[in-house]
């Protein structure tokens, strides 16, 4: 039964990162409803330290998301994004972590804490927690060897076999299954594969409950490689690597971009060993996918960032579709 919002198309956007909170702030500007499932394994910065010293879930991409779902002022989102700089222990702690992490020791949960915070900032929509439980994310590489921590993975330099949870028996929040069941779309990325998104599919009964739904699957590819994470994987590489994890597909439709990378864009990001994501459409169709190709990047300040107003209407636009 549905509790909020009837009228309006429900979408459940599942991640991390940087590239979950673009998506976030263009689906925010549609009439929807918005869950976004936050993954909880990070472990470096300041999210780390609190972590660590308070015992608590870490904060930073749930502040992220916060942030960007958030209808506020400029000034009160420079604030929240706000990374000191000096001060004995406040040297590399952002602002929004604090809050969070004050929030969490003045209502005793991390996820109360969550929802307090979103009425104060005004969110549109929720914002939940993959899970409650402090998550370890550990990664077997392909010569053997096991990293242990998000922000180690990626410094390996290894070719990833696998990533895995400890404890492997996490379990998820009701409302977050909840929201998958009741959701008209969910959509997996743009994010970190390994470690903003694999991870939440992990998570002991979430995944199941996204099979389960009657939604639709929706996958925003990645425009670059991430280095020491999926060197050299196009899009269908992406895809095939999320169904090993739970063995099974599970996708109807993925979203590449279509958009030429200027060269100067490309030589500043090859510099740190990335490159552009080949979208192999041929292999994407043998995988029975629907694609949407379109050009879906800005190039703002010498960065690629996803079209978020861009996006956002293709997921509208792909949810109609089926509703039509």
């Amino acid at each position: 039964m549905r509790t909020h919002e009837p009228e309006l198309q429900r979408v459940v956007v599942i991640g991390g990162g940087t590239g979950l909170s673009v998506i976030l702030r263009g689906l925010k500007q549609e009439h929807l409803h918005i869950t976004a499932i936050v993954t909880v394994a990070d472990d470096g910065g300041s999210s780390g330290r609190l972590r660590e010293e308070m015992d608590m879930l870490p904060p930073g991409d749930i502040r992220n998301v916060l942030t960007a779902l958030a209808d506020t002022e400029p000034l009160m989102e420079r604030l929240m994004q706000h990374r000191f700089t000096t001060g004995t222990g406040l040297a590399g702690h952002n602002l929004g972590n604090l809050l969070i992490a004050a929030m969490n020791e003045i209502t005793g949960d991390f996820v109360t804490a969550v929802k307090k915070l979103s009425r104060v900032l005004a969110v549109r929509g929720d914002v939940l927690p993959a899970s409650n439980q402090s998550i370890l994310l550990k990664a077997e590489m392909e010569d053997g060897s096991i990293v242990v921590g998000e922000s180690q993975i990626p410094l390996a330099g290894k070719p990833i076999k696998r990533v895995f949870l400890d404890p492997a028996d996490a379990v998820p929040l009701n409302d977050a299954l909840t929201a998958i069941s009741e959701a008209d779309i969910i959509v997996l990325g743009p994010g970190s594969l390994y470690t903003s998104i694999v991870p939440n599919l992990l998570v002991h009964g979430l995944f199941e409950e996204i099979q389960r739904a009657s939604a639709q699957k929706l996958y925003i590819c990645n425009v670059m490689t991430q280095p020491g994470e999926t060197d050299g994987y196009t899009a269908a590489d992406h895809v095939e690597a999320m169904y090993r994890h739970v063995s099974v597909p599970f996708l109807d439709t993925i979203m590449v971009n279509s958009a030429e990378i200027p060269p100067h864009i490309q030589e500043k990001y090859a510099e740190k060993g990335a490159t552009p994501v080949d979208s192999d459409i041929e292999r994407l169709k043998q995988m029975g996918l629907s694609i949407i190709a379109e050009p879906m990047v800005t190039f703002g300040d010498g960065y690629l960032r996803h079209d978020a107003t861009s996006v956002s209407k293709q997921v509208v636009a792909l949810m109609n579709r089926r509703k039509e």
